[in-house]
């Protein structure tokens, strides 16, 4: 035993009558020094010193008589010759009938006290625990309930005691990934689960599990702690820093498009947006707008795929009454109708030859008339396009026009695909969690850390779009208030092992080289996109003769 010692929690031993042990946390054991062992015989002497034996034996004989918890009381323990002093009080634990089955020890550290130890009247210690303690039988009826539970619940034990914990705690877990069922069925601890409770509100708890013996070794119930969650305790993310009018990015890229965007937004120029399906070009396009002084007009936008040649021409312009079949009355089109305000031309390299000409003819002469028309109006409108085609080998193929091209090209910005920028993953699975909570009415928290590995290491073809749908595919699924790897789409989960099995294992020199170069050199985010752990890397550069570059 040694002084950090007194940095441990609360020790929690349970014996039987005949002192053999029903259950002991670890910080008992810490605070005792001695390892304890479920079904193991430990007398009172094993615990206490002879000089504080008596006192010990005397508590625990009015608590077996009078059925009544103990005061807390001080003591203290040599061990290795250093006195350390604790605290300590014994509570009855009762079956149904009201027979003390057992008893509950309670230890605490305390800091060093005068020679003369002395007794205060404290509230029983079991009472007083941080944390909130009941145990259940193997029917799972609640045998006992402290006051710490009673406090983060707002139940009164008299009416918990004797019910089915599922009842009281009504989570969605209870019947699926239940700690106290894991440990009954297993013998084994479980430690840390976070659960979702329905008792006054949404509630999440920290618990730990753990059997309790009789003397004969057989398996007569469990316990459990638990403690409430805060939002204090759980990290968060920088949003502020790595988030510009809802666009998420921590990435090199995401960030200087941040840092042009209010430049790109106050200028009149043509701005064509570049990248993959499912990179966010339109919220690139919507963010230039609203940052700019056409910001209180209209935001008209057009797919030019959605469209057959002969009807888009009529969408772009629109058209007289009586200009073609079908055309009833006179129909303004998306220029005018973005009138003061933007058009965005998304899938703009899809355009036919005739309607790029006539386009381009619109931008240099800032007018254009309706289909059927006979009157020119006027361009009022800033032009924003997008493609996910590669415009300069269109250009070679002579598939889109070198004028225009120029005309569109005045701003390029590209969005790099997901899987070049995957230190934005985090971020971006944090703000799905949240849009999508609101959408299912759930209490998601947060993702399972194997879950991150695994999306650093897909490809993502559908980059953005694709995560999202990735991640709402688990919320379709998910029990409790993590997502787990299981809760991914089968696809994901299979390109991942595939990729785990064949060339990128962590162990390969042009892989670590690879991820340090996405990481700008940072080893802490290269180890993580391995999945390997900091030090391992650094032992993998030595190996390979990188540690110097």
């Amino acid at each position: 035993m040694n002084g950090s010692y007194n940095q441990s929690g609360d020790g929690v031993i349970v014996l039987t009558c005949d002192f053999y042990i029903m259950s002991c946390n670890q910080a008992a054991q810490q605070i005792l020094g001695t390892s304890f062992a479920p079904n193991q015989h430990c007398p009172l002497e094993k615990v206490f010193s002879e000089s504080e034996l008596s006192m010990a034996q005397l508590t625990v004989e009015k608590v077996l008589s009078q059925k009544k918890q103990s005061d807390c009381i001080k003591t203290r323990i040599q061990k290795n010759g250093e006195i350390f002093f604790f605290e300590y009080s014994v509570t009855p634990l009762f079956k149904n009938d009201e027979k003390v089955l057992g008893l509950i020890f309670c230890f605490r550290n305390l800091k060093p006290l005068p020679h003369s130890l002395y007794r205060m009247d404290f509230q029983i210690l079991f009472e007083k625990l941080p944390e909130g303690v009941f145990t259940i039988n193997t029917d799972f009826y609640i045998t006992s309930f402290n006051q710490t539970a009673e406090k983060i619940t707002g139940l009164k034990r008299e009416n918990v005691i004797g019910q089915y914990c599922w009842d009281i705690f009504q989570s969605n877990q209870c019947h699926q990934e239940c700690p106290l069922f894991y440990s009954l069925k297993t013998g084994q601890t479980c430690l840390g689960k976070e659960i979702n409770i329905n008792i006054r509100e949404h509630q999440s708890i920290l618990v730990n599990t753990n059997v309790l013996h009789d003397q004969d070794g057989s398996i007569m119930g469990a316990v459990e702690t638990f403690r409430e969650i805060t939002p204090k305790a759980r990290p968060q993310l920088n949003r502020k820093k790595y988030i510009f009018n809802g666009i998420i990015g921590k990435s090199s890229a995401m960030q200087s498009i941040f840092a042009a965007l209010p430049d790109i937004a106050v200028s009149e120029a043509n701005v064509i947006i570049t990248g993959e399906s499912g990179t966010g070009k339109d919220l690139i396009a919507r963010t230039i707008h609203d940052h700019s002084h056409r910001s209180k007009g209209p935001f008209i936008a057009i797919n030019c795929m959605e469209f057959a040649e002969s009807l888009l021409e009529s969408e772009l312009f629109g058209h007289e009454k009586g200009a073609f079949t079908g055309a009833v009355q006179t129909k303004p089109g998306r220029l005018e109708l973005a009138n003061g305000g933007t058009l965005f031309l998304d899938e703009i390299g899809e355009l036919k030859l005739e309607m790029q000409i006539k386009l381009l003819r619109v931008l240099e002469q800032k007018t254009f008339m309706r289909v059927g028309g006979r009157q020119s109006l006027n361009l009022e409108t800033r032009i924003i396009s997008a493609t996910n085609q590669n415009l300069e080998q269109a250009l070679k193929q002579r598939k889109f026009r070198e004028d225009l091209f120029y005309r569109l090209h005045t701003v390029p910005v590209n969005m790099s695909p997901l899987r070049e920028r995957i230190e934005d993953i985090p971020f971006l699975v944090e703000h799905f969690i949240k849009k999508l909570n609101v959408k299912y009415h759930k209490t998601i928290r947060s993702v399972d850390p194997k879950v991150i590995r695994i999306f650093s290491k897909y490809t993502w073809p559908g980059n953005v779009r694709e995560l999202e749908r990735c991640v709402e595919h688990a919320f379709v699924f998910v029990k409790g208030p993590v997502i787990f790897a299981r809760y991914l789409p089968d696809a994901i989960n299979f390109h991942t092992k595939f990729v785990e099995q064949s060339q990128f294992t962590p162990f390969d020199k042009d892989t670590i080289l690879a991820a340090l170069k996405q990481t700008g050199g940072k080893r802490r985010e290269a180890a993580e996109i391995l999945g390997i752990s900091r030090t391992s890397l650094w032992r993998k550069m030595k190996d390979y003769g990188l540690s110097e570059k």
